[in-house]
């Protein structure tokens, strides 16, 4: 899959993309993949899904054990990637203590931001953010781009509610709550 222009000017095909990755009941991995042209993920222009049967056990401080081979599947074959969004901490201490985000940052070479939904208590330098009407914050951290611009970026991304739309609707394809659209 080759993501489509953004409109920036640039020589060479970038987009946006977002991910998450859901642990049915039945076992396995679904991961996710939403992309959009612009860094608000005003438009969703692909989506995929990938399936993971086997699936590590969650270790506490190394959760990218477990959701890095679904990552990878969705994310194989996808090129022109210019910043990832994930569901979770880049890293999860001030001193760079790397979380599922570095170790993706560390192998695609992109910028990533991560968006959480509950504080890591360790994470004492995730910057808060609120959204719509919400009162909670999400934690947003980041490698390859300053916090404060991640944390803008992600304050800016298109949806009234706390959680950005494209985190939304990469949350439910990853569910299986929609399917990926026949574009995607």
């Amino acid at each position: 899959m080759q993501a489509t222009e953004n409109g920036t000017g640039g020589s060479g095909v970038l987009s946006f993309a977002a991910v998450d990755v859901d642990y049915p009941a039945s076992g396995g991995a679904r991961a996710a993949l939403v992309m959009a042209g612009d860094r608000a993920f005003s438009k969703i222009i692909a989506e995929k899904t990938a399936f993971v049967a086997d699936v590590a056990p969650y270790v506490p401080g190394q959760f990218y054990l477990r959701e890095l081979p679904p990552l990878r599947a969705v994310l194989a074959g996808v090129t022109g990637i210019g910043l990832l969004v994930i569901d979770g901490y880049v890293d999860l201490a001030p001193d760079g203590r790397p979380g599922l985000g570095a170790h993706v940052h560390a192998e695609l070479g992109v910028p990533v931001i991560g968006v959480a939904k509950t504080l890591f208590a360790a994470a004492t330098h995730a910057v808060p953010v609120v959204r719509g009407q919400a009162t909670r914050p999400l934690y947003v951290t980041a490698a390859g781009l300053p916090a404060a611009e991640a944390a803008d970026l992600v304050r800016r991304m298109s949806g009234g509610f706390r959680m950005p739309d494209a985190l939304r609707h990469v949350d439910a394809l990853a569910r299986g709550n929609r399917t990926p659209s026949p574009a995607g």
